[in-house]
This record gives C-alpha cells, structure tokens and sequence, in this order.
C-alpha cells in the first residue's frame, strides 16, 4: 500500500469508528464504541503529527470528533447517575 493508500485508509478508519460510536443505540456497547473510536484518533494524531505536513483540516476534525465523543461519553456518565 502506498503512503497516500494508507494516510487515506487510516483517515476513513477513524471517521468510521467514530460515526458507529454515535450511532450505537446498545447501551452496553457504546462504551466500548467510544473508547476504541478515541483510541483511533488519538492514534491518527500521533501519526500526523509525525510527518510534520500541514494536515490543518484534519487535526481539526480529529479535535472536534473527540470532544464530541467526550461530551458524548460525559451525557452517559450522567444518565446513569440519575
């Protein structure tokens, strides 16, 4: 696979982990959708952030995605305080 393949694969998986979590409608799986979905953007970041390129829309959305899914996973933590 060709660097341009697989920075273009790997921007389609965390997108994609993260539209599923969501998307999840199990409660006892969206947990698990969130972390794995921070985990693939932490990771995208990490890998960006290594080759040094302006990759400024894509760190922008790699910010927005994961506060959203922390907001995400906060609005949980409370549901089930109540």
């Amino acid at each position: 696979m060709t660097e341009l393949n697989a920075s273009l694969h790997q921007q389609i998986n965390w997108r994609d982990l993260y539209v599923a979590a969501l998307f999840e409608t199990d409660q006892t799986r969206i947990s698990a959708r969130i972390a794995t979905a921070e985990q693939a953007i932490v990771t995208r970041a990490r890998e960006l952030f290594a080759t040094g390129n302006d990759t400024i829309e894509e760190d922008q959305a790699l910010d927005d995605a994961l506060y959203a899914l922390r907001a995400l996973q906060n609005c949980l933590h409370l549901r089930a305080a109540a």
